[in-house]
């Protein structure tokens, strides 16, 4: 069995190598934000690709690789040109730099771990994933979205208690995010909080509900209090997630929408319910939701 796998491994090794050999570029290419990249990175970002990349998301960059339809989370198919998680607004394309952030640290919740690439390593492989989609990425008009930046956090580490309590109102109320997610309040303070009347609310204001995306399948999206954050581990990364939106997806660039304090009020907020995980206080919280 074992002399088996270790041919069926060669076998594998020697066809990604002949169809790199068959299929390398012969023309450099020009990328969005004026990108001149030369075919040279490209051969050597196939190369990487097909090593680290094309189990998950398949030879053609469409998500079908051979080890997808084991994943409950589908690999992202690169041929939409669609990309979730970039600093820029949603919509936009991203820098390369929101591509290694991704390399490096993987995404909570997927098959997609952190990769020991080096930054050329980065460069080549993005470079070559930019391939799979040249209606969207190839071409001296192509730009690259606007950085999505925010001003300084404005509540200090003494005022976290009173960000977490803005945070609220804003999500319930502001934002309403609650439309997609799900309610943390009991009726009576959502009421409150939104002016309506505790009769307009049901059950399913508690539960979070499938969204459409760009790549043809239903997304949920995230219970804070129980499932991971794709991209997010900090306040910050939080906020700027919710700045700048998820590319594909219901969740629009919140940036000019809400002002920059209500994000970083909002960003303080999921962080707590993202806290109260596995404690006695997220179980407080719903049964007292439960009981109303």
């Amino acid at each position: 069995m074992k002399k088996m796998a270790l041919t069926l491994t060669a076998m594998f090794t020697i066809l990604s190598l002949v169809s790199c050999q068959e299929n390398h570029f012969k023309e450099d290419k020009v990328f969005a934000g004026g990108l001149y990249v030369k075919k040279d990175v490209l051969n050597r970002g196939k190369q990487i690709y097909t090593e680290y990349c094309m189990p998950c998301h398949g030879v053609d960059g469409d998500g079908k690789g051979v080890a997808a339809k084991a994943m409950k989370v589908p690999p992202r198919d690169f041929t939409k040109g669609v990309f979730k998680f970039g600093e820029v607004e949603a919509g936009t394309l991203p820098h390369d730099k929101h591509f290694y952030k991704i390399l490096e640290k993987g995404l909570h919740g997927t098959a997609m771990l952190p990769w020991d690439l080096t930054e050329d390593q980065m460069f080549e492989v993005v470079q070559y994933i930019k391939t799979f989609a040249p209606s969207v990425w190839e071409g001296k008009d192509k730009e690259l979205g606007k950085q999505v930046t925010l001003g300084k956090n404005p509540y200090g580490v003494a005022h976290v208690k009173s960000a977490i309590e803005e945070g609220k109102k804003v999500y319930h109320a502001d934002a309403m995010c609650w439309s997609c997610h799900r309610a943390y309040v009991p009726k009576d303070e959502l009421a409150k909080l939104t002016g309506m009347s505790a009769s307009d609310f049901s059950d399913s204001d508690y539960q979070s509900k499938l969204q459409e995306t760009e790549w043809g399948f239903k997304s949920l999206p995230p219970d804070f209090t129980w499932n991971t954050i794709r991209s997010a581990d900090t306040v910050e990364e939080i906020a700027l997630r919710l700045a700048a939106g998820v590319g594909g997806t219901a969740m629009a660039a919140w940036k000019g929408t809400l002002t920059d304090d209500q994000i970083w009020a909002v960003a303080h907020y999921v962080e707590y319910l993202k806290n109260l995980k596995d404690t006695e206080a997220r179980k407080e919280l719903l049964d007292r939701i439960k009981n109303q």
